[in-house]
């Protein structure tokens, strides 16, 4: 698997445009990344934020992770275009019976594939060389379209988890 992805991303999006990053428990088969993608075309093509259409764009990178992205330079994403967009996670979740947003399982890249390492146990897998600093992380915590260009696969050290874990292990 490469890590590529950047030309996955679609053009014409402002770099502040927002960003959300849903993780699953597990890789989807062929079939259900095909049948999850039409559900988020779908979603898109009827993304509304107060009876405004929404500039977005939804995919599945890697089989394991949904990207969500609205250009609010556009048009702004209120609470409940918010809430339509988790309510299709959630129908996703249930049809597949997968979790999507549990932020306490982190991404990695170890040995040429992705591994996901509860958060609680981080500081263990650093400590016993698991893990260690240069190690790729997916920082699904990014926030702009920019960052997820150029900032969501990167070192350890170069995340959150390297201002609050890392100086823990040491």
């Amino acid at each position: 698997m490469e890590l590529q992805y950047q030309q996955l991303l679609p053009t014409g999006f402002h770099p502040a445009s927002r960003v959300w990053i849903y993780q699953c428990s597990r890789i989807f088969s062929m079939q259900e990344a095909l049948a999850i993608e039409e559900v988020l075309d779908n979603f898109v093509a009827q993304w509304k934020s107060h009876g405004t259409p929404v500039k977005g764009f939804a995919t599945l990178l890697f089989g394991r992770f949904i990207v969500m992205v609205a250009d609010e330079t556009a048009t702004l994403v209120g609470g409940c275009s918010t809430d339509s967009s988790v309510r299709i996670l959630k129908e996703l979740e249930q049809h597949y019976k997968v979790h999507l947003l549990d932020r306490q399982q982190l991404a990695f890249w170890i040995k040429d594939k992705i591994e996901i390492v509860p958060l609680h146990q981080v500081k263990y897998a650093l400590q016993h060389k698991f893990l260690d600093t240069k190690s790729l992380y997916f920082n699904n915590t990014i926030l702009t379209f920019a960052e997820l260009q150029n900032k969501w696969i990167v070192p350890i050290e170069e995340s959150w988890l390297g201002k609050n874990i890392i100086p823990a292990v040491k």
